[in-house]
């Protein structure tokens, strides 16, 4: 679950989590919380042992865009 200090526009947020080969590792589409809309998730399918890439884009309901990304490893 990635936290923001702004509410997003749901239809113009997204998520992509990848493998090291750069395969797609979701399970489902990323969804923004219908409680405070500050909160974004997406699904995953189980995850080996391995290092992954998270890439997120989002806009806010005050219109600004904004990118990142970050990576995470499992370990066996």
């Amino acid at each position: 679950m990635l936290w923001f200090t702004n509410q997003l526009e749901p239809a113009f947020s997204s998520i992509e989590v990848r493998d090291e080969k750069g395969a797609s590792v979701q399970a489902g589409k990323a969804v923004v919380d219908r409680g405070g809309r500050t909160r974004m998730s997406v699904p995953l399918k189980a995850l080996p042992p391995g290092t992954y890439k998270v890439m997120w884009r989002v806009l806010s309901v005050d219109t600004h865009r904004t990118q990142g990304d970050f990576t995470f490893r499992v370990g066996p």
